[in-house]
């Protein structure tokens, strides 16, 4: 028997309006930056009414790049709420997929903006198996104080109460088909601002290596230290970071040059780490692993894997010959795809946007023997 899973920032998927841009510039639209508004009532009213405008382009978008994965199990990231994600199933995916992905666990987590992780699933597999919810659990509110996991020389980026994880580890233990499967739906820290010199990548690096080693806390302190070869785990979301990229340099006149790097360091060697778990991208080419193409001009410009799968080491074996699929067709027309991958976009996707999202959906199908 078989399950299908995919994990997939959805960007933004928010019922509120940020009417911070106002007065905070480095908030607002670039669309409203060419209009001169001076009233507040005035700045709301238009920002209420791009926002409304553009979004169901982009969950139009969405749900059609998750019916493109056509997964039986749906790990989200950036949901506000529940009655977000139940107003944009039943509004957007059910006109595509269906009767499909009732089930719908979303716990309240730790961000500042309120985005959540959450979970969609269908009550059985598309082969005829049964999904079982056994249980479900919240790891947001775990304290760096709760947990002793640091070694001499880490310093704790945080005060001693502080929360672990910026969103939440989510944990699902479920039966597919009689068959046991737990699931670890993460969202880790972002790499947004450059501190002390160093990049945002790096300098928000201890953050996620604390979040990494909590997960690999979890699933160890609950299975057993040696026992988790013996398990069947994913680990699901997306990290913000990544152990390789590809640089991209050039330009559309005169071509495009890409150049794979492998990173000296990153939080989610935790995870890779003497065997712990196995990341399945590295099946597919080194150019063909990329989830997110990052640009800040054109002298910063890379595709990375930022959204994960991860298997534990049965899962891994078990589904040796398996590859995950990664769904680009949602992505705006100023992502530079390498040669031989280009695809064909979703309708009405744009420059910059509308589009699906800035992430790729990831799925995997896994053989649970």
């Amino acid at each position: 028997m078989s399950v299908r899973i995919a994990t997939f920032n959805v960007e933004n998927l928010m019922t509120r309006f940020d009417f911070s841009g106002f007065r905070n510039q480095l908030r607002r639209d670039r669309v409203l930056q060419l209009f001169d508004v001076k009233k507040e009532l005035q700045y709301e009213a238009l920002e209420q009414a791009r926002v409304i405008a553009a979004t169901d382009d982009t969950r139009q978008l969405s749900a059609l790049a998750i019916a493109e994965a056509d997964a039986d199990i749906l790990c989200l990231q950036e949901v506000d709420n529940m009655a977000a994600l139940s107003a944009f199933e039943y509004g957007y995916l059910f006109r595509m997929v269906g009767n499909g992905y009732r089930r719908k666990y979303l716990v309240e987590g730790n961000d500042s903006r309120g985005i959540d992780v959450a979970v969609m699933m269908r009550e059985e597999t598309r082969d005829g198996q049964s999904i079982e919810v056994v249980d479900v659990k919240s790891h947001a509110a775990l304290t760096y104080r709760d947990l002793a996991l640091f070694s001499p020389g880490f310093e704790i980026p945080g005060a001693p109460d502080d929360k672990i994880f910026k969103r939440d580890c989510l944990e699902l233990d479920l039966r597919i088909g009689g068959q046991p499967l737990t699931l670890f739906v993460v969202h880790f820290k972002s790499m947004t601002g450059n501190r002390d010199g160093l990049d945002g990548r790096l300098s928000t690096m201890q953050v996620r290596e604390a979040e990494t080693r909590t997960v690999r806390h979890i699933i160890e302190n609950r299975f057993g230290h040696d026992r988790t070869d013996e398990v069947k785990f994913a680990i699901c979301g997306d990290m913000n970071d990544y152990q390789e990229r590809v640089e991209v340099s050039g330009d559309r006149r005169n071509g495009y040059v890409f150049t794979p790097r492998v990173e000296e360091k990153s939080a989610l060697d935790v995870f890779s780490r003497d065997g712990f778990a196995v990341n399945p991208m590295q099946r597919r080419d080194p150019l063909d692993r990329w989830t997110l193409y990052h640009a800040r001009g054109p002298e910063e410009r890379h595709l990375c894997q930022l959204d994960y799968i991860w298997l534990s080491p049965r899962l891994a074996e078990t589904n040796a010959l398996r590859v995950p699929e990664v769904i680009r067709g949602g992505q705006p027309y100023r992502t530079v795809f390498p040669p031989g991958q280009e695809v064909e976009r979703f309708p009405r996707v744009g420059w910059d946007r509308p589009k699906a999202s800035d992430h790729c959906p990831v799925v995997m199908t896994l053989d649970l023997i």
